[in-house]
Parts: C-alpha cells; sequence; structure tokens
C-alpha cells in the first residue's frame, strides 16, 4: 500500500484542489482521477503516471522509468513508473504530475 506521505502531499499540494480531481485507492496506489479518467498514482515504488500510447517510449527512455506492470505480468500501454530517483526535484514531480493530468483530460470524461 502507499506508503510515501510526503509524495501523495505533494501532488495533492499540485492537483488537489483542481475541479473533477479525485482520489482512490486502486492498484495497491493512491490514484489521482481527473474528470473519472486516471491521470497518476502513488504508488510504494514511485508515482504512476497515465503518459498515453504515443508517449510511452519516450517516456520510458528517460531515467528512472520502468513500464507499469499489473498482476500476471500484464504492461498495459500509456503507463510507466517513475522511482523516487525520478522526483527528487518538485519540478520533477511537477512535469510527470501534469504530463498525467494533461493526458487524462483529453479523454471524455467519464
Amino acid at each position: 500500500m502507499v506508503r510515501d506521505d510526503r509524495l501523495v502531499a505533494q501532488v495533492r499540494g499540485l492537483i488537489g484542489a483542481d475541479p473533477g480531481v479525485d482520489e482512490r485507492r486502486m492498484f495497491g496506489s493512491l490514484i489521482f482521477m481527473v474528470d473519472g479518467n486516471m491521470a497518476c498514482g502513488v504508488r510504494e515504488d514511485g508515482l504512476l503516471v497515465r503518459v498515453g500510447r504515443e508517449a510511452t517510449d519516450e517516456a520510458l527512455g528517460r531515467p528512472h522509468v520502468t513500464p507499469f506492470e499489473m498482476g500476471g505480468g500484464r504492461r498495459p500501454a500509456g503507463w510507466v513508473v517513475v522511482g523516487a530517483d525520478g522526483l527528487a526535484t518538485e519540478t520533477e514531480v511537477r512535469s510527470w504530475v501534469e504530463q498525467g493530468v494533461a493526458y487524462a483530460r483529453t479523454l471524455p470524461p467519464k
């Protein structure tokens, strides 16, 4: 379950007051939803970010980024996990959270 209270607080501080933002516990993470679509989530091992299929390869080419792996070894396209070393500064956290929110806002509200 989520253990990085500092990262949760950072994400909440960045988007928690935005209209349409909601929090849900899923995948052993605290997921931040935007208009009913998953945008990002805080996990034990870092930040889960929904980047979209088109941006997956680029995101995976960045340091400290790995594919998101679900049970059974499934790796859904469009999702990555950014490890703690890739979230060392407020700027890095903000960049990843903004990318996840921007992608979620391209989707129709649920």
